[in-house]
């Protein structure tokens, strides 16, 4: 997710903290408060899958560009990291394959890259 939710929830956190004052308006109070519960279901939804998300995509980025290794830690903090790695050599391998008329090479990544997308829809998503 982008921003990362550890940042939403510190905004989600800053926003309750301002209407638990006296003296907010009660349409600002409301809306304020139905955003952060909005924002909050999305959170716990990205923030349940987003493990399985970054394995599964490190997993298919790895097989893609023929790279040997399996992830070992499982901290969401660790997997982005090595997702972040993979995703830099699939630019790089996209690049390739785009110089060198691959389009087989580009069919394959662009697969991945909608795979990718399909993962993170979220259960709310109109598309």
């Amino acid at each position: 997710m982008t921003p990362e939710v550890p940042a939403v929830l510190m905004q989600l956190a800053q926003i309750v903290a301002r209407n638990a004052a006296p003296g907010v308006p009660e349409g600002e109070r409301a809306s304020d408060l139905g955003l952060t519960t909005a924002l909050l279901g999305v959170a716990a939804e990205i923030w349940d899958s987003a493990a399985q998300n970054l394995v599964e995509e490190n997993r298919a980025l790895r097989a893609l560009l023929d790279e040997p290794g399996a992830d070992e830690d499982f901290r969401i903090s660790a997997l982005k990291a090595v997702n972040d790695v993979l995703r830099a050599k699939l630019i790089a391998a996209h690049v390739a394959a785009e110089q060198a008329g691959d389009t087989a090479r580009q069919d394959a990544i662009w697969a991945e890259l909608v795979a990718s997308t399909e993962r993170r829809k979220l259960s709310t998503s109109l598309v």
